[in-house]
């Protein structure tokens, strides 16, 4: 057994520990392997040397978290001392850290194939990332296009799906182009208000650093100093997927995101993102990652249906 003290330099412990220690017993349910003795600013862990070792990198995590953000709340508490390495899940690494979005939240890898993206991202300027419903991969592919954006290495982000219930012309619904997309690309625009403040995110919308916008109207661009994202990408025939990745300028990421168990257009085996693999398989500088029911992460009953609808194919 080993023993380690961490001393707490805040001004106020309760502000780690919670109302009525709540976030503290709820780190103790986490750590069953450990004794934790928290007195005043002290926090002391009796335990093997592994579990103590796990325990100190997270929770000087959490306290890192508290210094930049000044607070905070149940959520955080299990983002940072909750993960595990079961089920694809990983532990918690500064590097894992995407961007801080609103309200101090993490933005990060969640899973093994979420973590692949990022690491395959940052080798390949195209990246194609496939997988059901609930894997995050929209989700880590905008997060990996703001933290782009954050760290100038870009000057814009462009974000576009094809509109396939309105046959890309979009014509007959009301309002302007934004009102009638908007339906379309609410997934996005969600992402986008999580990484963002609400003012900024609106200047860029105002100023077109970030750009929403039909596949349609990707036709004939060139697209530099960008991250551009094709999300739904399984709604797109060869000939509009083919356009979509011919629009890469000089100093560009391109990631296409898809669901193959999902395909809109009448004729399912016209899928674009089917044939993509095939054809770009031998590219240096492309990648596919695959994402399955390990990396669901919404509520816990989406693996199970999606495993259910697996079995039935």
């Amino acid at each position: 057994m080993s023993e380690s003290i961490i001393q707490l330099e805040i001004g106020n412990p309760m502000e780690i520990y919670g109302p009525g220690d709540k976030f503290l017993n709820e780190i103790k349910l986490l750590f069953p392997k450990l004794k934790i003795i928290a007195r005043g600013e002290m926090v002391k862990l009796i335990g093997e040397q592994k579990e103590i070792d796990d325990f100190e990198k997270r929770f000087n995590l959490l306290l890192l978290h508290f210094d930049r953000f000044g607070k905070i709340n149940e959520d955080i508490v299990m983002q940072i001392m909750g993960e595990n390495e079961q089920n694809g899940h990983l532990s918690s690494k500064g590097g894992d850290v995407l961007v801080y979005g609103r309200h101090g939240k993490l933005i990060k890898a969640l899973t093994i194939n979420q973590k692949k993206m990022v690491e395959m991202s940052a080798k390949n300027d195209l990246l194609f990332a496939i997988g059901p419903a609930g894997t995050g991969k929209t989700y880590t592919a905008v997060a990996l296009a703001v933290r782009a954006l954050k760290n100038k290495e870009i000057k814009k982000i462009i974000l576009t799906r094809p509109a396939i219930e309105a046959g890309e012309s979009l014509g007959f619904l009301p309002g302007d182009l934004k009102e009638k997309m908007d339906p379309y690309l609410q997934p996005l625009y969600d992402a986008l208000r999580d990484m963002l403040p609400t003012q900024k995110f609106l200047s860029y919308l105002e100023d077109d650093t970030i750009e929403i916008a039909p596949l349609a109207f990707m036709r004939g661009r060139t697209l530099s100093n960008a991250y551009a994202i094709l999300d739904e990408a399984q709604n797109a025939s060869q000939s509009q997927l083919k356009m979509f990745l011919t629009r890469m300028g000089k100093s560009s990421k391109f990631i296409v995101t898809g669901d193959v168990t999902q395909i809109d257009l009448p004729k399912p085996k016209h899928s674009g993102l089917l044939q993509s693999e095939q054809i770009l398989k031998d590219i240096k500088g492309i990648s596919f990652v695959y994402l399955d029911g390990r990396d669901v992460v919404r509520h816990k009953l989406v693996t199970k249906i999606i495993n259910a609808y697996n079995d039935q194919t």
